[in-house]
């Protein structure tokens, strides 16, 4: 979940829950109580794991590095509680999606760096803030051949996605390998090499306007199917349903 700072409440959009239920699954909200106790007793009855969005930024402490001008807010609580998630689904194998922040936070709990602010640090790199309608599909991203977001996109080597971020990924984390690219060469989707799990990190949202997105619904289709076979058969099973 999120957390409103103004009225003190967690809270999440409901696309995300709504899109996991229409590919088949059961959508649990994890509130931001960042307890290793709590969390593991939480994520031990789950099959998989949604790391959304969120109007934050990752704390640039958490990767070593200095606030910069265009940092925008800094919520420990949410930093705290999905890095322990994230802690758990290396700990157990589990299935991830990570959209938008969650996968910088995924990034850097492998030991990656961020782009604090594309437009101040990258001034020619191209408008990764779309604005209004959030649904609309601005720019496109280039996949990488056989990865696992290509197999998704069912064939082309390209996709159009929307945009709604304004941090990016600086370097790569442990175990993580870029399997898209926008036009000015930054990363939109990360994957877990290893064959002994689902994961998969996404810069844009295929939660807003997935009904009429059948490159975001077999996103979810893959996250929900890698998190019922799961279930079935652990990490293992996970990976042999991937669409």
């Amino acid at each position: 979940m999120r957390i409103e700072l103004e009225t003190d409440r967690f809270y999440l959009g409901r696309d995300y829950s709504e899109a996991v239920e229409a590919a088949g699954g059961l959508p649990v909200h994890i509130s931001l109580i960042p307890s290793r106790e709590y969390l593991s007793e939480v994520v031990r009855g789950l099959d998989g794991i949604l790391l959304p969005g969120s109007d934050s930024d990752v704390d640039p402490a958490r990767y070593g590095r200095e606030p910069r001008a265009g940092l925008g807010s800094v919520y420990p609580l949410k930093d705290q509680t999905d890095l322990f998630v994230l802690e758990e689904v290396e700990r157990l194998g589990l299935p991830l999606l990570a959209i938008c922040f969650g996968m910088q936070a995924l990034n850097v709990s492998r030991g990656g760096t961020l782009i604090q602010d594309i437009r101040t640090e990258l001034p020619e790199a191209i408008k990764h803030q779309q604005g209004l309608p959030r649904d609309r599909r601005s720019h496109r991203v280039r996949l990488l051949e056989g990865s696992l977001l290509s197999r998704l996109a069912a064939g082309p080597d390209a996709a159009f996605v929307n945009s709604h971020h304004h941090q990016a990924i600086e370097t790569l984390g442990r175990e993580l390998l870029a399997t898209a690219w926008t036009a000015d060469g930054l990363v939109e989707a990360v994957e877990d090499p290893r064959g002994d799990r689902f994961v998969l990190g996404v810069q844009w949202h295929p939660e807003i306007g997935w009904r009429d997105d059948e490159f975001a619904q077999a996103i979810f289709g893959g996250f929900v199917g890698a998190a019922r076979a799961f279930a079935g058969g652990g990490a293992e099973g996970a990976l042999k349903c991937e669409t």
